[in-house]
């Protein structure tokens, strides 16, 4: 089975209430992984739809933005359970380095955009930055008692 088909399949295994909303099965599939501390997952079911959009998509910028904040959780998250492990140790850097991204690639778009409060995730790339940047990439600022939830765009469907 190819990586696409499995990616359609995951998302379909997952909150089905969903599927009737006015945003595509990866977008929200993104915020209910991510939101659940599958960073990993999350990174794949938007680049999934990243991929088939392509470049020339209106949210390019925008999807690649998000799925850059979910792997530099990925680097996180993967530290913080393995710290001395010769690969996994070394992951605060490129985190801040993806966090940074992220933020450039999220700037440009207004701070409502596809139901997302932006001025929300901005806050958390700029938290994560800073925290990183403070302690020299030594010290990693992600928990799972402390794991960030990303507002729903559910909620705001309507508001762009």
């Amino acid at each position: 089975m190819k990586k696409s088909e499995r990616i359609e399949e995951f998302v379909r295994g997952l909150d089905e209430s969903r599927r009737e909303e006015s945003f595509h099965p990866c977008y929200l599939a993104y915020f209910e992984c991510f939101n659940s501390g599958r960073y990993y997952e999350a990174h794949d079911v938007l680049e999934h739809l990243w991929l088939k959009d392509g470049r020339d998509a209106p949210d390019y910028v925008f999807y690649k933005g998000l799925i850059q904040l979910a792997g530099g959780f990925v680097h996180l998250r993967l530290q913080h359970f393995n710290p001395e492990h010769p690969k996994h140790g070394r992951r605060l850097h490129p985190a801040r380095r993806l966090f940074l991204l992220a933020e450039a690639n999220l700037i440009p778009y207004d701070l409502w955009h596809c139901g997302l409060d932006l001025q929300q995730v901005l806050s958390l790339c700029r938290h994560m930055i800073v925290q990183l940047e403070q302690s020299d990439c030594f010290e990693n600022p992600w928990a799972p008692e402390i794991a960030p939830v990303l507002p729903n765009p559910i909620a705001r469907k309507g508001s762009d």
